[in-house]
């Protein structure tokens, strides 16, 4: 099991691009659980756990998310500008 608690919280978005490539590759077959607040870090997870004030408000894949979870979406459109025209 690996655990990455903000691995990419202070770097920039190349770096960040390059880590992510990384940990896909290395994750192949095997368990990770990432704590990010960037949803770039995660948005190809199997599975995302969304919490807010400590409890667990969702759980699912990021378009599944998108579409059934509030908080995710509005999350989802300040970080990564989904439905931007």
């Amino acid at each position: 099991i690996l655990i990455l608690d903000e691995a990419t919280s202070m770097i920039d978005s190349e770096s960040e691009a390059m880590i992510a490539r990384a940990i896909a590759e290395f994750a192949r077959s095997r368990t990770c659980l990432v704590v990010a607040h960037r949803l770039a870090t995660v948005v190809n997870a199997d599975r995302i756990v969304v919490m807010n004030a400590g409890r667990v408000v969702d759980i699912g894949g990021h378009g599944a998310l998108l579409a059934r979870c509030p908080l995710y979406a509005d999350l989802a459109r300040h970080q990564l500008a989904v439905g931007a025209s």
